[in-house]
């Protein structure tokens, strides 16, 4: 195999994705049917339509009487207007009587509002004069304090997009449209493995030279972390054969493999080499305008997404938010991007190296919001990862962002 450069051009952030998404479309047709109670975080395979009208009754915001709006204009604290009360809908029923001229009928927060009546006036607006005789102290308007038919939404409106992931709010959404099923993407299968001779279990104490695999940790909680199903293979050696038959495992079990480490460019050349050998259309990208990030590899095996990822802590979980949590969650197929909160940058930010640049910043409460505060230091430093709340993404055609500038962040909290 001839050297990498002479082989593989670097590829932009989108079309190393552009480059693998053709094989890896059969991932997203598959379905799982899982109960509503367990779908947390899962994500939809489908669009949601309304099944029906929400609410499918006029409902009263509050407690007080239901009446005419008529009925009540002109009314005031010195000259109520007079009411004849016909009695009391009771939560979960229908009203049987229907509101003529003069009339009204108490009603809880929730309740149905019977025929006739257009609005409802709050419990503290309404003085009982004994009997069935009630004074409203102020006018409401028609429509004042209930909830019209199909106000929260109307039947056949799609309210949750395809991909979209399950959070609580849906999960409560989903049982209003009553549907204790609900039809999800698989759990991604991901496995991870630490490659290098210079790496060691955590429970070891390093040798000078030796560093304990922080990597593997790092992806398999981030993996976890998106939803997936997460597995961590271990440690292995700057060793042809070995790697070969550790990865052809983990292509059987696995949708999408990762490989850590190999800052070594021979290991580097090694993963590329098995990647190509081990089944079509093999090593797709060898180096990504990204940084950190530039020595990512990466591939399809036989319908399973492969990755090699940079040694450097840093780097490996910029690269694994950019170019590996976006097959994960599906966002590599929506066609809208979910919208990212913004804060003001503290400080310039330079680029303008040719590549998109992930910069890992900290949140700093501020008057109005966040300021965003550029973490400094290398991206083989440990702690920038931890003192990290979030990421700020520069385009490739920028050149750099001013200090007091709103810049968009994605948090990796």
């Amino acid at each position: 195999m001839g050297s990498s450069s002479e082989l593989f051009k670097v590829h932009t952030l989108s079309e190393a994705i552009d480059s693998l998404k053709p094989y890896v479309l059969s991932f997203y047709e598959r379905v799982e049917q899982i109960p509503l109670e367990e779908s947390l975080g899962r994500i939809l395979t489908k669009d949601i339509p309304a099944t029906c009208a929400v609410p499918n009754f006029r409902k009263s915001t509050m407690d007080g009487m239901a009446v005419r709006a008529a009925d009540t204009f002109g009314a005031s604290e010195s000259m109520p207007a007079l009411l004849e009360c016909l009695g009391e809908i009771r939560m979960g029923e229908a009203p049987t009587k229907s509101l003529g001229k003069g009339e009204g009928i108490l009603i809880p927060t929730g309740g149905m509002l019977p025929e006739g009546a257009d609005s409802v006036v709050m419990v503290e607006r309404l003085e009982h004069f004994g009997e069935t005789l009630y004074g409203v102290t102020k006018a409401v308007a028609p429509g004042e304090n209930l909830i019209e038919i199909g106000e929260d939404f109307t039947e056949g409106e799609v309210l949750l997009s395809r991909y979209t992931r399950i959070r609580a709010q849906e999960m409560g959404l989903l049982a209003s449209l009553g549907m204790n099923q609900v039809a999800v993407l698989p759990r991604f299968k991901v496995g991870i493995l630490s490659t290098g001779d210079e790496i060691i279990p955590p429970d070891q104490k390093p040798l000078p030279g030796q560093s304990r695999d922080i990597n593997g940790y790092t992806l398999l909680g981030l993996a976890l972390a998106c939803g997936a199903d997460a597995r961590h293979y271990g440690i292995v050696k700057d060793n042809l054969e070995e790697l070969r038959s550790v990865l052809a495992q983990m292509l059987k079990e696995n949708d999408i493999v990762l490989l850590s480490g190999g800052s070594s460019v021979g290991l580097r050349d090694l993963s590329a080499q098995l990647i190509s050998e081990l089944g079509e259309p093999g090593l797709l990208f060898h180096g990504l305008a990204l940084r950190p990030g530039k020595p990512t590899i990466g591939g399809v095996v036989d319908g399973k997404l492969i990755f090699g990822l940079p040694g450097h802590p840093a780097s490996a979980m910029v690269v694994f938010e950019a170019l590996v949590r976006p097959w994960i969650d599906g966002s590599v197929l929506k066609s809208q991007v979910d919208p990212l909160p913004k804060g003001v940058l503290s400080q310039n930010l330079y680029s303008g190296s040719g590549r998109e640049e992930f910069v890992r910043v900290k949140l700093v409460p501020h008057t109005e919001g966040w300021q965003v505060e550029p973490v400094r230091g290398k991206s083989g430093l440990i702690r920038t990862m931890v003192l990290a709340d979030a990421i700020v993404h520069i385009g490739l055609d920028t050149e750099g962002i001013e200090a007091g500038k709103e810049v968009s962040f994605r948090l990796l909290r």
